[in-house]
């Protein structure tokens, strides 16, 4: 019973001795600590999922501003340690989160593998400028206790926010996404979205810590333990209550097909490879449905290039295809320039039957392209230095199209997303247009074996929880899904397979409360950790 007794007081006194040594450290041994937290912190994502490891990384980074000076006050220097530890703790996180960048520069390594290590450290290290930023402004109103963690819980997540939108956008490996590998976990984001999440789960990370400014003692790290086990707690009893709750009936006999082709990237890339690239999608098809059934069969992002242009394989598809079955397809379409060149875009075309045959009757041309990727930034500037997009169509890449958008080709309708464009909270589908489904058609390849697909999966789920609706999700090569509106995967074809989903199409859910406030909610929850961090035992002055 003893021994019962005084576990919890030297669990304390065991991380008030670890913040005391890492308090100690000092130059480039507190950089070096900061961004080993960072890597540590990264492990929480796909394909890990090591939950703890993000608060020892967040705990690591709170006790390593204290340090820092953030709450001494006065001058520049202390500012510019903070923003140091920051930085080189998001250069680890993004390090250890986003290294599988470098594969795409190995598909066509003769033309593009010198650039996999520019890619590999300059992202990381444009991007630990958010968390520099999060880390700086923290400091600047840096006190002891509790008010330290709502401060920089509220600007971690503002930052993200920012680094979702500014020059294009990158929302990967969001904090919150850390939750997203378990519907249960990631719940709450049908209230405030994905951002919301994200300033939820660093302020409980970073709860450990709130006791180790040096004036709580024992008890304070004790309470700082239990809000970060009580929070974690009530957000995955919200979780189940959530996934009991019963749902509306399926509308209508909807079945989708996912087609996931296995494709190595370079024989996709290639034109010489097309025609036995569209038979072997075209096998995986053409199997027969339920009588009375509406079909939708989805294929991944460039499935088919050129599709409405080739006359043949939409007569192939007229006579194999299931008849009445609508072809939801990743495409390439080109149209004329006014200068006599051609414009490429990278497009879903849904093909339906009609008296004249199969026909593209929907264009949707991605919106949301990928820098360096699918076009390039300041054309005439980096081609001139020998720099070029690895998309091989046209000389800048794609162009873009406009805008999100709703197909109707009747039954439900629905939000076609490309890729890329599934990473982006809140701009699945116009607003006041709302669909019944999503279909996200993408190609995973480019990055291998790697965490990019398994991450990049759990912000589809992500997705489909802040919008209430299903999602169809066919990749060329892993990791293809049926999810339902509340997150979960009901079917998947993992990496490197072929094969097919066949599934009745889950219905949607009610609006949610993310879907109806967009992120008003995590605005509001933003000022009050500010509020509460500038304010909270504030002595008052005497009158």
């Amino acid at each position: 019973m003893t021994n019962l007794r005084s576990a919890p007081g030297a669990a304390a006194a065991a991380l008030e001795g670890a913040a005391t040594y890492l308090k100690a450290l000092t130059g480039w041994r507190r950089l070096l600590a900061a961004f080993a937290a960072g890597v540590v912190t990264a492990l929480a994502l796909a394909p890990i999922y090591a939950l703890p490891l993000m608060a020892v990384g967040f705990s690591v980074l709170i006790v390593l501003l204290d340090a820092s000076g953030g709450h001494a006050g006065g001058g520049s220097r202390p500012r510019l340690r903070a923003f140091g530890v920051g930085w080189f703790f998001g250069f680890g996180y993004f390090l250890a989160g986003i290294y599988w960048m470098a594969f795409s520069f190995f598909v066509q390594a003769d033309q593009f593998a010198w650039m996999a290590p520019f890619a590999v450290l300059g992202m990381p290290a444009f991007l630990g400028f958010f968390t520099g930023a999060a880390a700086l402004g923290a400091s600047l109103l840096w006190r002891g206790g509790w008010p330290r963690i709502f401060v920089f819980a509220a600007l971690w997540a503002v930052l993200e926010y920012l680094r979702g939108h500014i020059l294009t956008g990158l929302p990967w490996n969001l904090a919150g996404q850390a939750l997203a590998g378990a519907a249960i976990g990631a719940q709450t984001a049908a209230w405030y979205g994905a951002y919301g999440l994200s300033l939820v789960v660093v302020f409980l990370a970073a709860a450990p810590a709130a006791g180790l400014s040096g004036r709580s003692g024992a008890r304070g790290v004790l309470a700082g333990l239990f809000v970060m086990a009580a929070g974690v707690a009530l957000i995955f009893a919200i979780g189940a209550a959530r996934l009991a709750m019963p749902e509306p009936a399926a509308e209508g006999e909807n079945f989708v097909r996912i087609v996931q082709p296995n494709i190595p990237q370079r024989e996709k890339i290639d034109p010489n490879m097309w025609g036995r690239n569209f038979y072997r999608l075209l096998d995986l098809s053409k199997a027969a449905t339920p009588p009375g059934s509406r079909l939708f069969v989805v294929w991944p992002e460039n499935a088919a290039p050129l599709l409405d242009e080739a006359d043949s394989a939409l007569g192939i598809l007229s006579n194999e295809l299931p008849k009445e079955a609508v072809l939801i397809a990743g495409s390439v379409r080109r149209e004329p320039d006014g200068d006599g060149s051609d414009r490429y875009f990278n497009s879903i075309m849904t093909v339906v039957e009609t008296p004249a045959g199969r026909r593209p009757v929907s264009y949707y041309d991605k919106h949301h392209l990928v820098p360096f990727g699918e076009y390039l930034p300041f054309y005439d500037l980096l081609q001139a230095v020998g720099l070029a997009q690895l998309t091989p169509y046209g000389d800048a890449g794609f162009a873009a199209g406009g805008g999100p958008s709703v197909v109707d080709v009747g039954g439900p309708a629905f939000s076609p997303l490309i890729c890329y464009e599934a990473i982006f909270p809140g701009a699945a589908y116009p607003k006041k247009e709302r669909p019944q489904w999503l279909v996200t058609v993408t190609n995973d390849a480019w990055f291998g074996d790697t965490s990019g697909p398994r991450q990049h999966l759990d912000q589809a789920r992500l997705r489909s929880i802040e919008t209430g609706l299903p999602m169809a999700r066919a990749a060329n090569t892993g990791i293809s899904a049926l999810i339902d509106a509340k997150g979960r995967i009901l079917a998947r074809v993992k990496l490197y397979q072929s094969g097919v989903i066949d599934a009745r199409l889950p219905p949607a859910l009610p609006r949610t409360l993310y879907d109806r406030t967009g992120d008003w909610i995590f605005w509001m929850m933003a000022a009050i950790c500010f509020a509460i961090g500038a304010f909270w035992g504030k002595p008052r002055a005497r009158s």
